[in-house]
């Protein structure tokens, strides 16, 4: 197990700007004294990050990251944070009950009683038989062994990073303007450069998971890095898939990591299939034997984001720009998938910016980003754009899950909620705000 990890945004971040410093700079050698930024890594030992596992009294909301619904309860990701837990049997009166607090947390799944859940490298088996008293029943260590691993940058021996500092106005004497960063982890910027948490967010997030419901299992939105798909668990970790046995729901057990591509970013199980989305495309891996997937196809798209769901025989993506996703395109895209070994392109509609969506019995919810939460008749796939039955546009929708007539869809402002019994006419029926940091 590696002792050390480098948030992905923070790495890129370094990268850029010390190809930017060098590019700016002058010649190989040089005197000069700069006032720069300076962020110093936080190290947090094992045995720290575990003790800080725990069921707290409800907080506020603040950054939310994934959202997952099981038996009238909500379980809402606060990004790097843990989870909250709400009750939801009324969802015109939802109440927040508890907040787990799970450092380097960014996922979750529920098997049966079970709540599966990210804390940095390892995954965590929570029983959450009593609402009221989840505790911890088992743990794998070092499961997500390529999640923020870049310890060729910071060191082995310091323990597990799970923070940066900054240090304003420091002033650095150098005599070759190609350093830009100390050997033992510190990392130097420009003056006036700033790494806001939203920005780390955006490349952190691994987003939510959206399974077809089976036996025990939950419901999620459509940005999973984690999901379900009958007794078992699959993770993305970084470019590799996990694959976990959840036969026995309190005692894991890893199996397998399978290497999918570089830019993988979500999954969706549907029947025996895994659809797995990427910057680049759709995979679509059989599951027929749940420990050994199979690549069946790909399907290839421009560059960006691209979350997915699928019912009947149509997949739909979402793609968007974005300084994450390296695109500049915002659509919806529908894809023919009766012959999974030769998936096409139907149809295209053109979008703001989309983020997670959700489809039931052929009404479509799209999280439109800054143009809100936008509800479609998606019966005809080739008719879509001109049955448009509603728009909420004042809010930034992230992600959702239509399920029973109601839409639970988390924004950047907080969670809303709708009621789509009358698809002609779609009301909001709750929301609990969030609290901007």
């Amino acid at each position: 197990m590696k002792n050390s990890y480098l948030q992905p945004n923070l790495f890129l971040a370094v990268v850029f700007s010390a190809l930017a410093i060098g590019i700016t700079s002058c010649s190989d050698t040089c005197e000069q004294t700069r006032q720069l930024v300076y962020y110093q890594p936080v190290y947090s030992t094992s045995a720290q990050v575990k003790a800080a596992v725990k069921l707290e009294a409800p907080k506020e909301m603040s950054q939310l990251g994934r959202i997952y619904f099981k038996d009238g309860y909500l379980f809402i990701n606060e990004m790097g944070e843990g989870i909250h837990i709400i009750d939801n049997r009324i969802p015109a009166n939802p109440k927040l009950l508890s907040f787990l607090a799970i450092p380097g947390n960014y996922d979750l799944a529920i098997q049966g009683n079970t709540l599966y859940a990210d804390s940095y490298i390892d995954l965590i088996a929570f029983d959450i038989s009593t609402i009221s008293a989840i505790k911890e029943v088992n743990r794998i260590e070092g499961l997500f062994n390529n999640y923020m691993a870049m310890g060729y940058l910071v060191g082995s021996t310091n323990g597990i990073l799970t923070d940066w500092k900054r240090v304003d106005d420091v002033q650095v004497y150098e005599t070759d303007c190609r350093n830009t960063y100390q050997p033992w982890g510190g990392m130097y910027y420009d003056a006036g450069f700033a790494l806001t948490r939203s920005s780390a967010a955006s490349f952190n997030s691994k987003a939510a998971f959206a399974p077809t419901p089976s036996s025990g299992a939950g419901i999620g939105g459509s940005m999973a890095r984690f999901t379900l798909s009958g007794n078992h668990l699959y993770a993305l970790d970084g470019v590799n898939l996990d694959v976990v046995d959840v036969t026995s729901p309190t005692n894991p057990k890893a199996k397998k990591e399978f290497s999918v591509a570089w830019d993988v970013e979500t999954l969706f199980p549907h029947t025996d299939k895994l659809f797995v989305g990427s910057r680049s495309g759709m995979y679509i891996l059989d599951l027929a034997e749940p420990e050994n997937p199979t690549l069946i196809s790909k399907y290839e798209h421009v560059r960006s984001c691209d979350p997915v769901v699928v019912e009947g025989d149509y997949a739909f993506v979402t793609l968007r720009s974005g300084s994450a996703c390296e695109g500049f395109t915002n659509q919806l895209e529908v894809i023919d998938i009766k012959e999974l070994t030769s998936p096409t392109i139907v149809a295209t509609y053109a979008m703001t910016n989309p983020h997670g969506l959700g489809i039931d019995d052929g009404t479509l919810f799209i999280c439109d980003g800054s143009d809100g939460l936008k509800a479609y008749d998606a019966t005809n796939v080739k008719t879509i754009s001109q049955n448009q039955l509603a728009h909420f546009p004042s809010i930034q929708a992230l992600d959702i899950i239509p399920y029973q007539n109601v839409a639970m869809m988390i924004g950047t402002d907080g969670l809303y909620q709708y009621d789509y019994t009358n698809i002609k006419d779609i009301k909001l029926l709750s929301q609990l705000p969030i609290v901007k940091k």
